[in-house]
């Protein structure tokens, strides 16, 4: 029995987590459960998983009890988890992956922003602390999968994305998009604010970002296409041109899986098989980056290096959440990142203080000019 600590456990990659391990009860067994303020989501969970710890990250300390990040850390490096998946969207989730890594454990990996913002002290937490990351986007996973076993390295990653919903409009149209229209994903179920970065595509410059730290690859040899059916997630091309590519109909439950098991497979009866016949034709475009600006943005800020990623981390996050309040517009997300990006003096990410400095300042830039 393996312990498992599930940080985020009432949103999509959390339930998702939790009907993996439903499956698999003889494996593994929940030992903590952190949500940000669904009470009643957790409350149900807490009453079939009975973990030793739970709570609410964005709820004060009640009587004593951890609350925000003495509860994440507590969970995180909890002596009996082994397993720690962090589906906790945004940078909250940072101090979270580094205590887990720090502490000797697997980190499930779903909160890129970790590896976005921090990635050479992540990977430097990971080394001292003898833990290990392994990924949970589907892209990722897809690119672990395609190259575990492999004698020879990789030279090319290409990741996949739908198009968001917003695929085939012109610029003008894409600019006006509403909340209701942004949130419809067609081919994910997710988050409020990874459907609005997906539809953006600045989630597949995150991935982008993240795929440069997980797989120690330069930005030369990583790439994105659109790919609207979302079955296959990434190709993976080797010295000799060979190219391997991971397919499979949209759904988490695959990379979850496959994050608590590597490099073991666990049968399991409860994820789609593939069947090329039903999925039907596949195809594939490139990313309209005049249109979907921040892709752009977010992939030249990874090239910048420093804190440039956690600037543009941190811009994506404020102007998401200021469309989601209805107080900007779809079009002005990508503007509000250039501008924050292009104010910024990108010094070494060397350690967290200069991270967080830069994240901190980078949203008080985007509120500022909000106003």
């Amino acid at each position: 029995m393996r312990g498992v600590a599930v940080l985020g456990s009432t949103g999509s990659i959390g339930r998702s987590t939790l009907a993996v391990l439903r499956r698999h009860a003889d494996r593994f067994r929940v030992v903590a459960l952190t949500a940000w303020q669904d009470r009643e989501g957790l409350s149900a969970q807490v009453a079939e998983w009975h973990p030793e710890i739970s709570g609410l990250a964005g709820d004060p300390a009640v009587d004593g009890m951890p609350a925000g990040s003495d509860l994440l850390l507590e969970a995180a490096t909890h002596p009996d988890a082994d397993i720690v998946v962090n589906a906790i969207v945004g940078a909250a989730g940072l101090d979270a992956t580094l205590a887990a890594l720090k502490a000797g454990k697997r980190v499930a990996l779903a909160n890129k922003e970790s590896l976005v913002m921090a990635g050479e002290l992540v990977l430097a937490a990971a080394r001292a602390g003898g833990g290990e990351i392994i990924p949970v986007d589907s892209e990722h996973s897809a690119v672990l999968q395609c190259s575990a076993g492999c004698g020879n390295p990789m030279s090319r990653l290409t990741l996949t994305a739908s198009g968001g919903p917003f695929r085939e409009w012109d610029a003008a149209r894409v600019a006006a998009a509403t909340v209701g229209q942004a949130l419809q994903h067609p081919t994910w179920r997710m988050g409020r604010k990874i459907s609005i970065d997906s539809a953006t595509l600045a989630n597949k410059a995150l991935e982008l970002i993240e795929a440069h730290y997980l797989f120690a690859l330069p930005y030369d040899a990583l790439g994105a296409v659109v790919h609207p059916q979302s079955i296959v997630h990434a190709f993976v091309e080797f010295c000799d041109g060979s190219v391997i590519a991971q397919l499979g109909f949209p759904s988490m439950e695959l990379p979850i899986l496959y994050a608590l098991t590597h490099p073991e497979r666990l049968p399991d009866g409860g994820i789609r098989r593939f069947d090329p016949i039903a999925s039907g034709a596949l195809t594939f475009e490139p990313v309209r980056t005049e249109v979907f600006r921040a892709f752009g943005a977010g992939v030249a800020a990874g090239r910048a290096g420093g804190t440039a990623p956690a600037v543009f981390n941190a811009a994506n996050e404020e102007a998401v959440a200021a469309f989601l309040a209805g107080r900007t517009t779809f079009g002005r997300i990508s503007a509000l990142i250039e501008d924050a990006l292009a104010a910024h003096d990108v010094r070494p990410a060397t350690d967290l203080e200069v991270v967080r400095a830069a994240d901190c300042w980078a949203r008080r830039r985007v509120r500022e000019s909000l106003r």
